[in-house]
């Protein structure tokens, strides 16, 4: 009788810890939905989609800076971008018992940081010089087109602008000012992002090494947090 008390009381003991046990991950999600592959899929794009905006305005003129056309800003989400797919392959492990996907946590971690600042200084570039843009007034001289901040043109001390190689000076005035406002809102995005997956990334990766230290029951095989 004892021994059949025992047997039942352990095989209730078996389905308690089934029960208290991490449900596995759900093998019905959306792939392209996990992080960070969503994250990545998303740098790639507007990556992609800042550096041909960039080396679209450069076709304009070559007297564009390199801080008018931010193609590096989005070469570097590129990059940043082919880590998150590297680091989407890499098994998943909680508790970061390989080095390699400690490594490659840690490193997208910072290459996120960086460009959300890349993002930022490049949003504030094409912020300026969609406002300069806006107020130019333009005239042709031969190739070029030459453009003043001034509406008084008589003025001696007014800042000048030359584009070499543009035939027509509405290009400078339209679609390049376009061009600049579209930069703003792809690298607004681009920071979004990018602060989205480094949050994420603290979040749920780094979290615990800050939180203190954790310390477990033998007995009761329950964890707390100190």
């Amino acid at each position: 009788m004892g021994q059949g008390q025992k047997g039942s009381s352990d095989k209730e003991g078996n389905k308690k810890k089934r029960d208290e046990s991490p449900a596995p991950e759900d093998g019905q999600k959306c792939r392209v939905c996990r992080f960070p592959l969503l994250v990545a899929l998303l740098q790639l794009l507007l990556g992609v989609a800042v550096t041909v905006v960039a080396f679209l305005m450069l076709a304009i003129s070559p007297s564009l800076l390199a801080r008018e056309t931010p193609h590096w800003a989005g070469i570097i989400l590129c990059l940043v971008s082919i880590l998150g797919f590297i680091l989407y392959c890499i098994t998943y492990l909680p508790d970061e018992r390989t080095s390699m996907q400690f490594i490659g946590k840690l490193l997208y971690f910072v290459l996120c940081t960086i460009g959300l600042v890349v993002s930022v200084l490049a949003m504030s570039f094409a912020g300026h010089h969609y406002t300069q843009t806006s107020s130019f007034r333009c005239e042709q001289a031969g190739e070029d087109c030459v453009c003043t901040l001034d509406q008084d043109k008589n003025d001696p001390i007014a800042r000048t602008f030359t584009y070499k190689g543009v035939s027509d000076c509405e290009v400078i005035t339209g679609t390049l000012t376009l061009y600049f406002l579209l930069q703003i809102v792809l690298n607004l995005a681009q920071a979004l992002v990018c602060a989205i997956g480094a949050f994420i990334m603290w979040k749920h990766r780094y979290q615990v090494f800050f939180a203190g230290l954790q310390i477990g029951s033998p007995s009761s095989k329950q964890w707390q947090k100190v």
